[in-house]
C-alpha cells in the first residue's frame, strides 16, 4: 500500500522534547506513527523528526504533529512513499540491539547466537527496545540477575509492548508476571508479541497477565502484589506522581527499576522515593537517560 512520510529538521533537544511529548498523550492516532534520529553519527546534536502515515496527512495530522512540539513547529516535508508495506518503511534502519544479554530485533534480523533473543516489531507501542531508557532496562535487569536477586512476582507498569515483561521472564521463567498499560491498544500489541516470543498469557507462574489501567489503579494490580520485582519506565512527573503508590506495592526488600527520567530529572526523581523507603541499589545512564534500581528497606 502507499504511504507518506513527514519529515522536519531540529536540534536534538527539540526533537527528544516532541517524542516525551508524543509519549504522554492518551488519545493518540495509532496509525500516525513517529521517531526521532540523529542526522548522522558524526553530527548527534542535529536530529530529524520523522512521522508516517497510510494515507495523504492531512490538516488534523499535521496540527497533531505540531501541536508536540512546544514553540513553534519546525517546516514539515511531505513525500509519497512507493507501494510498500509502510509500518515495514518506518522499520528501516532498525537494527537488532544488544543490552547485556539481551539481542533485541525486529522482523526480518536474525537470532543471536548465546543471547536472549526477543522479536518486538517498532511502530507500535512504546518499548521496542530501541530507546535509550528501554535498552538501559534491559542491561538493568541483566545486572539484577547477575547479582543473585530473586524475583517470584513482578509487575511491569507502563508495559507499551510487553517487552521489559517478557525480558523479565526469560531471567525469572517461573515468576507470577503482570503487565499494565494505560493504552487500550497495548493489549493486543503485546497479546501479538507474546505469541511472536513464545510467551504464555494467563495467570499462572511463567504466564503475563495484562491489565489496562492507570498507575496502580486495579484490583487486580493490588490483588496480585506486593510484588518482589516492579518496572516503571514512564515519565518523570508520573513517577513522582506514583511514589506513594509504589511504596506499598512493593514488598520488604524489593526491587524498583524506574526509568523514562532525564538525568537532569534524576534527583528530583530519587527525592521522592527516598521518602517513600526506597534506597539506591545501583544506577546507569543510557544517553541523556537514567535508570534506577532501588531496593524498599526491610
Amino acid at each position: 500500500m502507499s504511504s507518506w512520510k513527514l519529515s522536519a529538521f531540529a536540534p536534538k533537544t527539540v526533537v527528544q522534547a516532541a517524542l516525551l511529548a508524543h509519549d504522554e498523550i492518551e488519545e493518540w492516532d495509532p496509525a500516525l506513527v513517529v521517531s526521532g534520529r540523529e542526522v548522522a553519527e558524526d553530527k548527534p546534536v542535529e536530529w530529524v523528526f520523522e512521522a508516517w502515515y497510510p494515507d495523504k496527512p492531512g490538516p488534523k495530522q499535521k496540527r497533531a504533529l505540531a501541536g508536540l512540539f512546544a514553540k513553534a513547529a519546525p517546516q514539515f516535508v511531505s513525500e509519497k512513499l512507493p507501494e510498500e508495506d509502510w509500518v515495514t518503511l518506518s522499520q528501516q534502519g532498525t537494527e537488532p540491539i544488544r543490552a547485556g544479554r539481551f539481542h533485541v530485533r525486529t522482523p526480518g534480523h536474525d537470532p543471536a547466537p548465546g543471547a536472549i533473543n526477543l522479536e518486538i516489531p517498532a511502530s507500535q507501542a512504546f518499548g521496542t527496545g530501541h530507546h535509550a531508557t528501554t535498552a538501559g532496562c534491559l542491561a538493568m535487569l541483566d545486572a539484577m540477575k547477575r547479582s543473585g536477586t530473586v524475583v517470584r512476582n513482578l509487575a511491569d507498569i507502563g508495559t507499551g509492548t510487553g517487552l521489559l515483561a517478557f525480558a523479565a521472564l526469560r531471567l525469572w521463567p517461573r515468576a507470577l508476571a503482570t503487565a499494565s498499560d494505560i493504552d487500550a491498544v497495548c493489549t493486543g500489541v503485546v497479546e501479538d508479541n507474546a505469541r511472536a516470543n513464545g510467551v504464555a498469557m494467563g495467570a499462572h507462574a511463567g504466564e503475563v497477565t495484562m491489565v489496562i489501567a492507570p498507575g496502580m489503579d486495579d484490583p487486580l494490580l493490588a490483588a496480585r502484589g506486593p510484588y518482589d520485582l516492579l518496572i516503571a519506565n514512564i515519565l518523570a512527573g508520573p513517577l513522582i506522581d506514583l511514589a506513594p503508590d509504589f511504596a506499598p506495592a512493593v514488598a520488604p526488600g524489593g526491587n524498583l527499576l524506574l526509568a523514562g527520567l532525564l538525568e537532569t530529572q534524576e534527583r528530583s526523581v530519587r527525592r521522592a522515593y527516598r521518602r517513600a523507603g526506597f534506597r539506591i541499589a545501583a544506577r546507569l545512564v543510557s544517553g541523556d537517560w537514567s535508570i534506577l534500581w532501588l531496593r524498599k528497606r526491610r
